[in-house]
């Protein structure tokens, strides 16, 4: 892009876009970008001269540590292919060389070769501003199958300098090419010239290579020479500071537009030297990690050990369109995506539960919505099934993309696959699943089991400290009923309650009933802060507060005891529908009208807590239960019942024991 008139085109990207859903989505992230750097000023003004001299001290000995983990015995080379898709369209017709061409269409551009790059039309433009850029514009669709082909070829000649080569997209990878240098007693630049030959031997295609230390730098080192050239950063730290010094911060991986206006625009940071200088500021304004990240690229600092093999967590497809509002092009165009994310899957031998629609309207608004099922899906059908329900929740919509991703694989835990199937909870205490555990196991569900997920006519409390169970009544919520007492050895009090607007009624069978949590609409706090919860071995009481105070709030007797324990109600996991609409404890996002989808999700995350606790995974967090209390009760008089006594210490029954007695007791 050098000696492109970039004034000319940003007119002409002004002028042609103005007015236009894409051009008021870009004013509504300028506007953004604006406010968080406004804030970003007002922050920086309230630090005082000795907040500054205290941040400069941190800022310097946090250089100093950087510094200290330098690691110059690695050689790191990038590869980077030379206009990758424009390269290999003009390779398989060789009429489109030497003219202006890009890969897409008048919609939008995928890449351009170097010809069209003069007019200023580069990756991600619209297709009618690159065309009144650059008039004799060629278009080509895009042909992904061809791409692959080629990227095949040339991870071939990767792997032959570096097995463990990683590859970051199609048309670049990370090479590691310290042992080969060594074994051949040759240099970086002599193993970049060699790859870069053999790379167009193979497959008459050209690329641009960086050797440095580290894999941040010689990204940057390959973009230098650019097309077909190279560029080696020597491993010497005089040499790499020099280098990084003056280097612009927006050639930095990981620095994109909004990061470089807000350091530009509040602290004048433009150069990679000048986070150094300004140092103390970035410890004072940004998290630790953030800091770290910008004083280690003014270091020159990046990664250069081999990242350890991990298994992919989500597979995508997605594709972009003209907008349209039609319901029956939108489902045809759901219907070929779900079969190219179903295809993908079946190569990897891939299944999952969890599918997430993402939607690009024609506002340029970018929406997910998620659905966790109770069993592993890859083919096409099933996936379409779901992704349409999803669908049909947002119609009617004008939308410019539609995508399909699926997560949360029957590998995820430790590579071994999980069963087809996920276990309802009624299907679990009715099988032999349950019974099974007797007393001689005696770790406890406890809070696992909250009480927004199973209530039944005799509420299990269950403390850890002295393995004792205790026993009290619990009435149904919609029947002002008073407070039972808690065990003397286990007083909980000065805890939030919990306003509830809807639960389902209990289940008739009496037991163990399920609140079915498509019901629930919102739980909130009173207090954005929740209180602890204080167990007190002498305190045998809770009382309410008086009516002229908060009815929706627990408070306890002086406690007499000096040996007290404290629980947080933070440690409480209780699933709800965050408006109505997003689960609090995964994020899905599933609307109201998904009964079944929703009755589903439930299911998932009780039951999948019960498999966790039966692997032993889950016992070192448990609490005591909390009581919970709807808003309805705030009216009820401040009676107590007679509390049972505790079963004998080492008596301890598992709840799913005690859940599996009851129903055959019935």
């Amino acid at each position: 892009m050098d000696g492109v008139d970039k004034e000319k085109v940003q007119r002409v990207v002004y002028e042609m876009s103005k007015g236009s859903k894409y051009f008021e989505n870009e004013e509504r992230k300028e506007a953004l970008i604006r406010q968080k750097i406004e804030h970003m000023r007002a922050r920086a003004a309230k630090l005082s001269a000795s907040d500054l001299s205290h941040y400069q001290k941190v800022a310097d000995k946090r250089i100093l540590e950087l510094d200290s983990t330098r690691d110059l015995s690695r050689i790191w080379l990038h590869v980077d292919m030379d206009a990758f898709y424009a390269a290999v369209e003009t390779l398989s017709n060789p009429s489109l060389k030497g003219k202006p061409m890009a890969v897409g269409s008048m919609s939008m551009i995928s890449t351009a070769n170097y010809e069209a790059r003069k007019f200023g039309v580069r990756a991600a433009m619209p297709g009618f501003i690159a065309r009144k850029l650059c008039p004799d514009l060629i278009f080509v669709p895009t042909d992904f199958k061809k791409y692959t082909y080629y990227s095949d070829l040339t991870r071939k000649v990767f792997w032959d300098y570096d097995p463990n080569f990683m590859a970051a997209s199609l048309d670049e990878a990370y090479l590691d090419i310290t042992k080969v240098c060594e074994e051949r007693s040759i240099t970086g630049a002599e193993i970049a010239e060699e790859l870069r030959s053999r790379i167009h031997e193979e497959t008459g295609l050209t690329c641009s290579v960086g050797v440095a230390p580290n894999r941040l730098l010689a990204k940057v080192c390959s973009d230098i020479n650019k097309p077909n050239g190279q560029f080696v950063l020597p491993n010497d730290r005089m040499a790499v500071i020099t280098f990084i010094s003056s280097l612009p911060i927006r050639k930095i991986g990981g620095i994109g537009k909004v990061t470089e206006n807000i350091l530009k625009g509040v602290f004048g940071i433009s150069t990679c030297e000048e986070m150094l200088q300004k140092g103390s500021f970035l410890c004072a304004l940004f998290s630790h990690s953030s800091s770290d990240f910008f004083l280690s690229v003014g270091l020159g600092l990046g990664e250069t050990d081999t990242p350890e093999a991990r298994f992919r967590k989500s597979i995508s497809s997605e594709r972009t369109f003209s907008a349209t509002e039609d319901a029956a092009l939108l489902y045809q165009k759901l219907a070929d995506i779900a079969k190219m994310l179903s295809a993908d899957m079946q190569k990897e031998g891939l299944s999952g539960r969890t599918l997430t629609l993402k939607l690009k309207t024609a506002s340029f608004e970018v929406r997910t919505r998620a659905v966790t099922l109770q069993k592993y899906i890859s083919s096409s059908d099933d996936i379409l099934k779901h992704a349409s329900n999803l669908l049909k929740a947002e119609l009617p919509i004008s939308l410019r993309l539609i995508g399909l991703r699926v997560s949360h694989f029957n590998e995820d835990k430790g590579g071994v696959p999980g069963a087809p199937t996920q276990k309802t909870l009624t299907t679990f205490f009715k099988s032999g699943d349950a019974s099974r555990r007797t007393g001689d196991d005696q770790r406890s569900l406890g809070s696992d089991l909250s009480d927004l997920h199973f209530i039944s006519e005799k509420e299990t409390a269950i403390s850890l400290e002295n393995n004792e169970t205790c026993h009290h009544e619990f009435g149904d919520p919609f029947e002002r009923k008073h407070l039972s007492d808690i065990d003397d050895k286990n007083c909980i009090s000065s805890i939030n309650a919990y306003e509830m607007e809807k639960i389902d009624e209990l289940s008739s069978n009496k037991t163990a009933a399920m609140v079915n949590t498509t019901d629930v609409k919102e739980w909130t706090t009173k207090s954005p802060k929740r209180d602890l919860s204080r167990v007190s071995e002498d305190d045998s009481s809770v009382q309410r507060e008086p009516e002229d105070s908060n009815p929706d709030r627990l408070n306890k007797e002086p406690s007499t005891s000096g040996n007290e324990e404290f629980f947080s109600l933070n440690q409480m996991e209780m699933l709800f529908w965050v408006d109505d609409y997003k689960c609090s404890l995964c994020g899905a996002e599933l609307p109201s009208s998904f009964v079944e989808e929703r009755q589903e999700h439930s299911d998932f995350h009780l039951a999948e807590r019960l498999q966790e606790e039966e692997s032993g995974t889950g016992s070192s967090s448990l609490i005591p239960r909390l009581r919970i209390v709807p808003k309805d009760c705030s009216g009820s008089q401040n009676r107590r019942k007679k509390h049972k006594s505790s079963p004998k210490q080492g008596m301890h029954l598992p709840i799913d024991s005690f859940f599996t007695k009851k129903s055959s007791g019935q």
